[in-house]
């Protein structure tokens, strides 16, 4: 008898060139699991950085890389009670957090797919039927695969806490996949929304996406005090933080009294240095966020089904083109970058 197979890429080095397109056995399911036909796998910036091997750097290869999967449903076990074959689910990142309170404190206790679970860049993935949402009527599969971890990053920061309104002014580092999407949510709170980028292609993009007002980080190294001048010295009520590093600092100096710093991302560095008084005489705020438990995945889903979505894809690549889609990813992308199955 033939053992079912599927396709996936696996990583079996550091880097991009370590990546092969393999085939690899479907095992059986077990009773709460549930097998997924996947339509799109959407890339990460930790993708890329797992694959080079700065993150999760004892990860055991060979590794299926990837987190965000969209697909239908193909096959589920005798005790799955959430789905029925045929409706279409995305996989949820942090596996065990399901309510408002993570289950663990540190890192190296978190469950998490594509590292250190397995990950969805195969064309059929089995996961356990708590491990999935309901995809968004209204997005096809190359847009909901791009939800699990910028999206819901974006939301959680942004929109969840309910106190975002058209009084309010948020600033969005950047124009990859969550500034796109926090971008968009702010403006679709009546936010005014500034977006700082090194690109000014990208910025006429960001006032697309509902940017009010964009800085071009070149031409201002000194955003901050742009920030302050377009707000006539207010500053702004919450930074979608995607830098890190040494400019945190000047987040905290765009800052109105009692504004708040959501710290979502460290592409600059992860360690930074700040002068405090800066932060205490601004009763300002720095909030941590990493995604979201899958109750919040459920509410954003809900949210995009009632207000409508249309999530920022940089571009589509076929699923034999999975290495080219990384390096699409390293070279700096406008929104999300997807493989198709």
């Amino acid at each position: 008898m033939t053992t079912p197979e599927t396709t996936a890429w696996q990583l079996e080095g550091r880097g991009i060139d370590e990546l092969r397109e393999v085939r690899m056995p479907v095992e059986p399911l077990a009773p709460t699991e549930i097998r997924i036909a996947v339509g799109a796998v959407a890339l990460n910036y930790r993708d890329l950085l797992v694959i080079e091997g700065s993150f999760l750097t004892d990860l055991e290869r060979p590794f299926v890389p990837g987190s965000d999967a969209s697909g239908r449903i193909v096959e589920v076990g005798s005790d799955v009670t959430r789905f029925r074959v045929g409706e279409r689910v995305l996989t949820h990142f942090w596996v065990d957090w399901i309510g408002e309170q993570p289950p663990v404190r540190t890192l190296a206790d978190a469950r998490s797919l594509g590292g250190p679970l397995p990950g969805v860049l195969a064309k059929q993935v089995t996961v356990d039927q708590e491990h999935a949402v309901h995809a968004p009527e209204q997005l096809d599969d190359a847009e909901a695969a791009t939800l699990p971890i910028a999206g819901l990053t974006a939301y959680c920061g942004l929109l969840r806490d309910g106190s975002l309104d058209a009084s309010s002014t948020v600033l969005i580092q950047g124009t990859g996949g969550v500034a796109c999407f926090g971008t968009q949510l702010a403006a679709a709170a009546g936010s005014r929304v500034i977006v700082t980028s090194s690109s000014p292609d990208k910025l006429g993009e960001a006032r697309r996406l509902g940017a009010t007002d964009v800085i071009d980080r070149n031409a201002r190294p000194d955003w901050h005090r742009a920030v302050i001048e377009l707000t006539a010295g207010r500053g702004v009520d919450r930074v979608l933080e995607l830098g890190g590093g040494e400019g945190l600092q000047q987040s905290v100096q765009t800052l109105s009294f009692g504004g708040e710093i959501v710290q979502v991302g460290f592409i600059a560095g992860a360690e930074a240095g700040l002068v405090l008084p800066t932060l205490m005489l601004r009763q300002a705020r720095i909030r941590g966020v990493s995604v979201g438990s899958r109750d919040a995945f459920e509410e954003f889903v809900q949210w995009i089904d009632r207000n409508g979505l249309a999530p920022r894809i940089d571009s589509i690549h076929e699923f034999d083109a999975a290495d080219e889609a990384f390096r699409r990813l390293e070279a700096g992308p406008l929104g999300k970058v997807v493989v198709t199955c």
